[in-house]
Protein backbone atom coordinates (compact mmCIF):
# COMPACT_ATOMS: atom_id res chain seq x y z
CA UNK A 1 0.00 0.00 0.00
CA UNK A 2 1.07 3.49 -0.74
CA UNK A 3 0.22 5.83 1.75
CA UNK A 4 0.48 9.59 1.96
CA UNK A 5 0.98 10.79 5.71
CA UNK A 6 0.09 14.77 6.14
CA UNK A 7 -0.29 14.86 9.82
CA UNK A 8 3.01 14.07 12.19
CA UNK A 9 0.75 11.66 14.69
CA UNK A 10 -0.53 9.71 11.66
CA UNK A 11 3.44 9.38 10.55
CA UNK A 12 4.22 8.07 13.56
CA UNK A 13 1.64 5.45 13.91
CA UNK A 14 1.89 4.43 10.75
CA UNK A 15 6.26 3.64 11.89
CA UNK A 16 4.77 1.93 14.83
CA UNK A 17 2.62 -0.41 12.39
CA UNK A 18 5.64 -0.83 10.81
CA UNK A 19 4.49 0.54 7.71
CA UNK A 20 7.51 3.13 7.14
CA UNK A 21 8.67 1.59 4.01
CA UNK A 22 5.00 2.47 2.58
CA UNK A 23 5.26 6.06 3.18
CA UNK A 24 5.12 7.93 -0.23
CA UNK A 25 4.29 11.59 1.08
CA UNK A 26 4.69 13.30 4.07
CA UNK A 27 3.91 16.54 5.90
CA UNK A 28 6.59 19.12 6.67
CA UNK A 29 6.39 18.76 10.17
CA UNK A 30 6.45 14.83 10.39
CA UNK A 31 10.02 14.51 12.01
CA UNK A 32 9.60 10.92 14.22
CA UNK A 33 10.80 8.81 13.63
CA UNK A 34 13.63 10.02 12.15
CA UNK A 35 13.64 7.94 9.56
CA UNK A 36 10.84 9.43 8.09
CA UNK A 37 12.66 12.31 6.98
CA UNK A 38 13.80 11.52 3.93
CA UNK A 39 10.19 10.21 2.88
CA UNK A 40 9.01 13.40 -0.05
CA UNK A 41 7.23 16.68 1.83
CA UNK A 42 4.38 16.99 0.14
CA UNK A 43 3.31 19.99 2.36
CA UNK A 44 4.79 23.23 3.07
CA UNK A 45 4.02 26.22 5.57
CA UNK A 46 3.07 29.89 3.79
CA UNK A 47 4.23 31.01 7.09
CA UNK A 48 8.35 30.59 7.70
CA UNK A 49 8.32 27.73 9.89
CA UNK A 50 11.05 28.58 12.11
CA UNK A 51 12.07 32.39 13.89
CA UNK A 52 9.20 34.07 14.13
CA UNK A 53 7.96 35.05 17.94
CA UNK A 54 4.31 34.19 18.93
CA UNK A 55 2.88 37.14 18.28
CA UNK A 56 4.08 37.40 14.73
CA UNK A 57 3.10 34.12 13.69
CA UNK A 58 -0.82 34.82 14.80
CA UNK A 59 -0.70 38.35 13.56
CA UNK A 60 0.29 36.28 10.33
CA UNK A 61 -2.09 33.87 10.80
CA UNK A 62 -4.90 36.03 10.79
CA UNK A 63 -4.09 38.08 7.90
CA UNK A 64 -4.25 34.88 5.59
CA UNK A 65 -7.35 33.79 7.18
CA UNK A 66 -9.09 37.26 6.71
CA UNK A 67 -7.57 37.26 3.37
CA UNK A 68 -9.01 34.27 2.33
CA UNK A 69 -5.35 32.47 1.58
CA UNK A 70 -4.58 29.03 2.49
CA UNK A 71 -1.75 28.47 5.28
CA UNK A 72 -0.16 25.62 3.43
CA UNK A 73 1.06 25.05 0.05
CA UNK A 74 -0.27 21.29 -0.90
CA UNK A 75 2.51 20.17 -3.69
CA UNK A 76 -0.15 18.63 -6.12
CA UNK A 77 2.66 17.62 -8.63
CA UNK A 78 4.56 15.21 -5.84
CA UNK A 79 1.25 14.19 -4.70
CA UNK A 80 0.32 12.82 -8.83
CA UNK A 81 3.59 11.25 -8.84
CA UNK A 82 3.04 9.54 -5.33
CA UNK A 83 -0.54 7.86 -6.66
CA UNK A 84 -1.03 7.19 -2.81
CA UNK A 85 -3.70 4.15 -2.02
CA UNK A 86 -4.11 6.10 1.61
CA UNK A 87 -4.31 9.40 2.79
CA UNK A 88 -3.97 10.24 6.27
CA UNK A 89 -5.88 13.91 7.61
CA UNK A 90 -7.33 15.75 9.77
CA UNK A 91 -10.41 18.33 11.08
CA UNK A 92 -9.14 19.53 13.98
CA UNK A 93 -7.60 22.43 13.19
CA UNK A 94 -7.32 24.38 10.17
CA UNK A 95 -4.30 26.42 11.36
CA UNK A 96 -2.11 23.17 12.39
CA UNK A 97 -2.36 21.63 8.54
CA UNK A 98 -4.05 21.23 4.91
CA UNK A 99 -7.91 21.62 5.08
CA UNK A 100 -9.94 18.95 3.85
CA UNK A 101 -11.79 21.27 1.00
CA UNK A 102 -7.72 21.72 0.29
CA UNK A 103 -6.84 18.17 0.73
CA UNK A 104 -10.34 17.46 -2.12
CA UNK A 105 -9.58 20.04 -4.29
CA UNK A 106 -5.71 18.07 -5.01
CA UNK A 107 -7.05 14.42 -4.68
CA UNK A 108 -10.08 15.37 -7.12
CA UNK A 109 -7.69 15.97 -10.18
CA UNK A 110 -5.79 12.44 -9.59
CA UNK A 111 -6.63 9.61 -12.18
CA UNK A 112 -6.79 7.14 -9.15
CA UNK A 113 -8.67 8.52 -5.87
CA UNK A 114 -7.46 7.42 -2.94
CA UNK A 115 -8.61 6.31 0.02
CA UNK A 116 -8.62 9.37 2.53
CA UNK A 117 -8.78 8.96 6.72
CA UNK A 118 -9.71 12.14 8.44
CA UNK A 119 -9.12 12.42 11.97
CA UNK A 120 -10.45 14.75 14.62
CA UNK A 121 -9.28 13.19 18.04
CA UNK A 122 -10.84 15.55 20.75
CA UNK A 123 -9.54 13.11 23.79
CA UNK A 124 -6.54 10.25 25.11
CA UNK A 125 -9.25 7.28 24.05
CA UNK A 126 -10.22 9.19 21.05
CA UNK A 127 -6.53 9.09 20.01
CA UNK A 128 -6.10 6.02 21.09
CA UNK A 129 -9.47 4.70 18.80
CA UNK A 130 -7.78 6.28 15.92
CA UNK A 131 -4.70 3.92 16.26
CA UNK A 132 -7.24 1.12 15.82
CA UNK A 133 -8.66 3.15 12.74
CA UNK A 134 -5.31 4.13 10.82
CA UNK A 135 -4.50 -0.03 11.21
CA UNK A 136 -7.61 -1.01 9.63
CA UNK A 137 -7.36 1.17 6.77
CA UNK A 138 -3.81 0.30 6.01
CA UNK A 139 -4.56 -3.25 6.39
CA UNK A 140 -2.45 -3.86 9.64
CA UNK A 141 -5.54 -4.54 12.09
CA UNK A 142 -4.15 -6.66 14.39
CA UNK A 143 -1.16 -4.41 14.76
CA UNK A 144 -3.47 -1.73 15.42
CA UNK A 145 -5.40 -3.37 17.73
CA UNK A 146 -1.96 -4.48 19.67
CA UNK A 147 -0.49 -0.83 20.08
CA UNK A 148 -3.88 0.56 21.34
CA UNK A 149 -4.10 -2.08 23.88
CA UNK A 150 0.01 -1.47 24.60
CA UNK A 151 -1.35 2.08 24.88
CA UNK A 152 -3.73 1.60 27.58
CA UNK A 153 -1.38 -0.56 29.56
CA UNK A 154 0.65 2.26 29.99
CA UNK A 155 -1.80 4.49 31.14
CA UNK A 156 -3.01 1.78 33.69
CA UNK A 157 1.08 2.01 34.64
CA UNK A 158 0.97 5.49 35.20
CA UNK A 159 -2.59 4.89 37.43
CA UNK A 160 -0.92 2.28 39.27
CA UNK A 161 2.34 4.81 40.26
CA UNK A 162 0.59 7.56 41.44
CA UNK A 163 -2.74 5.90 43.30
CA UNK A 164 -2.89 6.60 46.75
CA UNK A 165 -1.66 10.31 46.46
CA UNK A 166 -3.35 12.49 48.60
CA UNK A 167 -3.00 16.06 46.61
CA UNK A 168 -3.90 16.46 43.29
CA UNK A 169 -1.66 19.48 41.90
CA UNK A 170 -3.78 22.20 40.43
CA UNK A 171 -2.29 22.28 36.67
CA UNK A 172 -2.66 25.51 33.84
CA UNK A 173 -1.29 24.20 30.88
CA UNK A 174 -0.09 27.05 28.22
CA UNK A 175 -1.00 26.16 24.67
CA UNK A 176 0.13 29.65 23.43
CA UNK A 177 2.06 32.84 24.70
CA UNK A 178 0.51 35.68 22.27
CA UNK A 179 -2.19 35.82 22.33
CA UNK A 180 -2.29 33.77 25.58
CA UNK A 181 -3.97 30.38 24.93
CA UNK A 182 -5.27 27.43 27.71
CA UNK A 183 -4.34 23.93 26.31
CA UNK A 184 -8.09 22.29 25.49
CA UNK A 185 -8.86 18.95 23.61
CA UNK A 186 -6.78 16.03 24.98
CA UNK A 187 -4.46 17.93 27.29
CA UNK A 188 -6.71 18.63 30.68
CA UNK A 189 -7.20 14.79 30.14
CA UNK A 190 -3.88 14.12 30.30
CA UNK A 191 -3.29 16.24 33.11
CA UNK A 192 -6.04 14.08 35.10
CA UNK A 193 -4.42 10.86 34.03
CA UNK A 194 -1.18 11.97 35.47
CA UNK A 195 -2.78 12.71 38.88
CA UNK A 196 -3.69 16.77 38.45
CA UNK A 197 -6.33 18.76 38.10
CA UNK A 198 -6.20 21.32 35.32
CA UNK A 199 -7.80 24.67 36.29
CA UNK A 200 -7.98 25.98 32.92
CA UNK A 201 -9.76 23.35 30.65
CA UNK A 202 -12.15 20.86 30.60
CA UNK A 203 -11.27 17.20 28.78
CA UNK A 204 -12.73 17.51 25.35
CA UNK A 205 -13.33 21.50 25.08
CA UNK A 206 -11.57 23.33 22.60
CA UNK A 207 -8.29 25.47 23.41
CA UNK A 208 -9.48 28.96 24.18
CA UNK A 209 -7.74 32.47 24.57
CA UNK A 210 -7.42 33.46 28.28
CA UNK A 211 -5.70 36.52 30.45
CA UNK A 212 -2.60 36.18 32.76
CA UNK A 213 -5.41 37.64 35.24
CA UNK A 214 -7.14 34.75 34.67
CA UNK A 215 -4.25 32.35 34.61
CA UNK A 216 -3.43 33.69 38.05
CA UNK A 217 -6.40 33.84 39.32
CA UNK A 218 -7.20 30.11 38.66
CA UNK A 219 -4.09 29.64 40.95
CA UNK A 220 -1.88 26.73 40.13
CA UNK A 221 0.11 24.94 41.73
CA UNK A 222 2.19 24.15 38.42
CA UNK A 223 2.11 26.09 35.70
CA UNK A 224 3.13 23.92 32.14
CA UNK A 225 4.00 25.71 29.01
CA UNK A 226 3.47 23.74 25.82
CA UNK A 227 3.45 26.31 22.31
CA UNK A 228 1.78 24.43 19.95
CA UNK A 229 4.85 22.86 17.91
CA UNK A 230 7.78 24.43 19.97
CA UNK A 231 10.74 22.40 21.03
CA UNK A 232 11.63 22.86 24.51
CA UNK A 233 14.19 25.46 23.23
CA UNK A 234 12.54 27.77 20.84
CA UNK A 235 9.83 28.40 23.84
CA UNK A 236 12.71 29.62 26.08
CA UNK A 237 13.69 32.19 24.08
CA UNK A 238 9.40 33.21 24.45
CA UNK A 239 9.85 33.90 27.67
CA UNK A 240 11.11 36.77 30.24
CA UNK A 241 9.09 36.19 33.64
CA UNK A 242 6.57 33.61 34.66
CA UNK A 243 6.37 31.91 37.86
CA UNK A 244 8.94 29.89 39.93
CA UNK A 245 6.78 26.77 39.58
CA UNK A 246 7.05 26.71 35.70
CA UNK A 247 8.31 23.94 33.43
CA UNK A 248 8.62 23.86 29.71
CA UNK A 249 7.89 20.65 27.67
CA UNK A 250 8.55 19.34 24.16
CA UNK A 251 4.94 20.29 22.81
CA UNK A 252 5.59 18.50 19.60
CA UNK A 253 6.71 15.10 20.76
CA UNK A 254 4.48 15.10 23.53
CA UNK A 255 1.26 17.19 23.84
CA UNK A 256 0.75 19.25 20.52
CA UNK A 257 0.17 15.91 17.95
CA UNK A 258 -2.73 13.50 19.05
CA UNK A 259 -0.42 10.34 18.25
CA UNK A 260 1.19 7.77 20.81
CA UNK A 261 3.26 9.95 22.29
CA UNK A 262 0.55 11.63 24.26
CA UNK A 263 0.94 8.79 26.43
CA UNK A 264 4.66 9.95 27.51
CA UNK A 265 3.33 13.15 27.57
CA UNK A 266 0.87 11.63 30.30
CA UNK A 267 3.98 9.82 32.49
CA UNK A 268 5.82 13.00 32.03
CA UNK A 269 3.07 15.13 33.64
CA UNK A 270 2.90 12.41 35.76
CA UNK A 271 6.50 12.96 37.04
CA UNK A 272 6.38 16.50 36.83
CA UNK A 273 3.24 16.65 39.66
CA UNK A 274 4.92 14.01 41.54
CA UNK A 275 8.37 13.95 41.64
CA UNK A 276 9.12 11.54 44.02
CA UNK A 277 7.44 8.37 42.67
CA UNK A 278 9.59 8.93 39.39
CA UNK A 279 13.31 9.19 38.65
CA UNK A 280 14.91 12.42 36.69
CA UNK A 281 13.42 13.51 34.02
CA UNK A 282 15.91 13.46 30.55
CA UNK A 283 16.35 18.15 30.06
CA UNK A 284 15.29 17.29 26.60
CA UNK A 285 12.10 16.86 27.70
CA UNK A 286 11.05 19.11 30.28
CA UNK A 287 12.97 21.80 32.22
CA UNK A 288 12.22 23.73 35.01
CA UNK A 289 12.62 27.77 35.45
CA UNK A 290 13.82 28.13 38.86
CA UNK A 291 16.42 27.47 41.24
CA UNK A 292 15.58 24.04 41.67
CA UNK A 293 16.06 21.08 39.08
CA UNK A 294 13.45 18.22 37.88
CA UNK A 295 14.49 15.37 40.37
Amino acid sequence: MRICSLLPSATEVIALLGLSDELVGISHECDYPPSVRSVPIMVEPVIPPNGLASADIDQQVRQLAASGKQLYRLKDNLLRQARPDLVLSQNLCHVCAVTPDQLHDALSSLPHQPTVLTLNPSTVQDVIHDVVRIGDAAGRSAEGHRLAAQLHHRLEAVHTRIQGISHRPRVACIEWLSPLYAAGHWVPEMVQYAGGQDVLAQPGTPSRVVTWDEVFAAAPDVLVVMPCGFSVERTQTELFHLMQHTFLVDASSYFSRPGPRLIDGIELLAAILHPSNYDHIHESMACRLGPQPIH
